[in-house]
């Protein structure tokens, strides 16, 4: 998922995929410590996927915030 669809997505769907992905990045995870992995820069994919996600959700935070203030 790039930036665009990421920023064009709700809060509800990017907590949920928030929450996918934390999953799917949990098995990845257990997965390297049991056995070999076919690709392993999965994993950095997953983790740069994460940080997006709530990079977005935390400036809508504070934007949110900015415009009550």
């Amino acid at each position: 998922m790039d930036i665009e669809e990421i920023r064009s997505s709700t809060n509800e769907e990017l907590k949920r995929r928030y929450v996918d992905v934390r999953k799917e990045f949990f098995q990845l995870q257990i997965r390297f410590t049991t056995e070999q992995v076919e690709n392993p820069r999965q994993k950095r994919g997953l983790r740069r996927e994460l940080a997006r996600i709530k990079t977005v959700l935390k400036e809508r935070e504070l934007k949110a915030e900015s415009a009550n203030a």
